[in-house]
């Protein structure tokens, strides 16, 4: 007999405790092992039961969930995963921040009485959350060594570009990148994140805030120039046109691929028709395969991927998929990747002084 995974689910609403419970105990391998009240309790109930996964709301009396999940990832590391509104990406995206493993919308709001439209996603992820590693979500992530700026170095190359995926685990990890990447990178960069509608673009504004790159959500129609980042919405995918020296962006809404919208391996395998051996491919922390296909896509037209290695993931999934394929040029734990980018964009290019 199977040891069922033990969830704490933490709400102050008595009706949300009892519905979320309800809904993870749907599953024959999910055991609700206690609720708590508000982010003391919860604190408290962690220390007592050790449960597998927390399930955190994040409006509560007393403590709330952003510092109820600060000091249980400071006193004994568990795997929280947010139960948020539609309002609250900025909350979800700092939750990831402390160290969430992922979060869940509930469909309208507070009090969510449709709560069971989330219930595969729910239990999908406090399911994943079981997988994380608890030592890196646990850690604050260090930022990467910065890359020194191209200065006026003049750069005559096939357009490049670079595409970064990333799912579980990604928020932390794309901002540790881009953080490190000079301003004047001669390559526009695609950002393809596995994230719901209206949360991308406040994901974008806070990369743009820490990146020395321009950072945006990508529109449809817009060029991609270099030294600029586009942020694939949630709900489209991010396609790439050519579009005389450099790609344009187009967005649409045709089928999941790999059961998610955006899909990293779309992008992918428009940027290797678009900029060939120019592209620069990077898969990071994230459960599944997505990136895989688009990978070996990249690599057979000559470009370069770069996947992030199993010790500094928070989830080994989408990386090990691209290696398992052999489309992995590089392995390298995060604070690495950065330089590797730039160093891939400097492949099949000559520099003048």
């Amino acid at each position: 007999m199977s040891i069922k995974l033990q969830v704490l689910v933490v709400d102050d609403s008595a009706l949300m405790r009892r519905l979320i419970g309800e809904l993870l105990e749907s599953d024959p391998g999910i055991e609700v092992v206690g609720t708590a009240r508000d982010g003391m309790e919860a604190v408290e109930k962690v220390l007592e039961l050790r449960p597998d996964v927390v399930t955190m709301d994040v409006e509560m009396p007393r403590m709330n969930g952003l510092d109820a999940l600060s000091q249980i990832m400071q006193r004994f590391p568990v795997p929280v995963v947010m139960l948020t509104g539609l309002t609250e990406a900025e909350v979800a995206l700092e939750a990831m921040e402390r160290g969430a493993v992922d979060f869940v919308l509930k469909p309208s709001g507070t009090i969510s009485m449709d709560l069971h439209e989330i219930r595969d996603e729910l239990v999908h992820k406090v399911k994943l959350a079981r997988l994380a590693n608890l030592r890196k979500l646990s850690s604050p992530v260090l930022p990467a060594p910065s890359v020194p700026s191209y200065g006026r170095r003049r750069v005559r190359s096939k357009h490049p570009a670079v595409v970064i995926g990333a799912s579980t685990g990604g928020p932390r990890a794309v901002e540790s990148v881009l953080a490190a990447l000079p301003g004047d990178l001669p390559a526009p960069v695609l950002i393809v994140q596995h994230m719901p509608p209206g949360f991308t673009r406040s994901f974008a504004q806070r990369l743009d805030q820490r990146s020395a790159l321009a950072v945006k959500e990508a529109e449809g129609g817009e060029a991609l120039e270099p030294g600029n980042a586009f942020v694939a919405p949630g709900d489209f995918h991010l396609r790439v046109q050519a579009a005389g020296s450099a790609g344009r962006v187009k967005l649409e809404q045709s089928p999941p691929v790999n059961g998610v919208r955006p899909a990293v391996d779309v992008t992918m395998k428009d940027v290797a028709e678009v900029y060939g051996r120019g592209a620069v491919g990077v898969v990071l922390t994230g459960m599944g395969a997505d990136g895989a296909q688009g990978a070996q896509h990249i690599r057979a037209a000559g470009g370069i991927v770069i996947a992030q290695d199993q010790e500094s993931c928070v989830v080994f999934g989408m990386p090990r998929a691209v290696i398992r394929a052999g489309a992995a040029d590089r392995v390298l734990p995060l604070e690495d990747i950065p330089a590797a980018i730039v160093q891939a964009l400097a492949k099949n290019r000559e520099v003048q002084p």
